[in-house]
């Protein structure tokens, strides 16, 4: 008996490729048309000369890399700890690591000017490190619940009691443990939250722009209202750069411990005994 054509899912996909695509299509398009008369990558080419960019896309990616060290380092301990010994506490874990989904950005920046402001005792906002230091913990926190969810779904995939024994029967320490056992176990799960907040922060716009940092999501604004092409540019950009994240964050997600690269065979002679 012959299957039948699966006409109406794919038109259904068809349709749903195409409000996506089609945006995509003209917006390269459209970037490409910055010579009068001709198509030209002049548009890509402005953006990668310009100091502005240069600066904004380095400050945000040295931003984001601390914000996936710092998440990291709370959120695999923590989903360990509750996991082993605290399971009763879970769901008030899970309820905390969404509450950055309900609460706008803009209220977490505003809570940070006020907490932190000029007559505070931590006076963070009067200087340029403190201002720093804010909004990378402002990262942490807005890409907690995808560092959490990852991570807690890795290690929902391995045995941690029994890892965990077996890591106090041969010595280790509670964080020896953790260092040597937990994060290389759970290290695909990480990769793929660090992806997460990396693509999160880079083109985070609220929090960077009230605390007046040099960084790349209020710089595209910027862009977007002085020029014409280059902001479009940046958006085949910023998305082709999504994209790739997605694409690693695949890989690192499906490669198991010990796995080559690449498929190659081992290129070193057998040895003869």
């Amino acid at each position: 008996m012959m299957k039948r054509f699966p006409l109406y899912p794919m038109l259904a996909a068809l349709l749903g490729a195409t409000f996506f695509i089609l945006p995509l299509v003209a917006t390269f398009y459209f970037s490409l048309k910055m010579t009068r008369g001709e198509l030209g990558f002049a548009a890509y080419q402005s953006v990668f000369n310009s100091a502005a960019f240069l600066k904004t896309i380095s400050y945000s990616t040295v931003a984001s890399l601390v914000a996936i060290l710092i998440g990291a380092i709370i959120v695999v301990p923590t989903a360990y700890w509750v996991r082993l010994k605290l399971p009763k506490l879970r769901p008030v874990v899970e309820f905390i690591s969404l509450l950055p989904l309900i609460l706008p950005p803009v209220v977490l920046v505003f809570g940070y000017i006020r907490l932190f402001g000029s007559n505070s005792w931590m006076p963070l906002t009067t200087s340029t490190l403190g201002t720093d230091v804010l909004l990378v913990m402002g990262y942490v926190v807005l890409s907690m619940p995808y560092m959490f969810r990852a991570v807690d779904n890795g290690m929902a995939a391995i045995d941690i009691s029994t890892l965990s024994e077996a890591a106090q029967s041969l010595g280790a320490s509670r964080v020896r443990t953790i260092v040597s056992v937990i994060f290389p176990n759970v290290r695909a799960a990480i990769i793929s939250g660090a992806f997460l907040t990396f693509s999160i922060s880079l083109g985070e716009f609220v929090l960077a722009s009230l605390l007046n940092r040099p960084a790349f999501g209020p710089y595209l604004v910027q862009l977007g209202q002085d020029r014409a092409y280059e902001p479009a540019a940046l958006a085949i950009m910023s998305f082709g750069f999504t994209w790739c994240c997605m694409a690693l964050m695949q890989v690192f997600a499906t490669r198991k411990p010990g796995q080559r690269w690449l498929p190659f065979p081992n290129s070193r002679p057998a040895t003869r005994t």
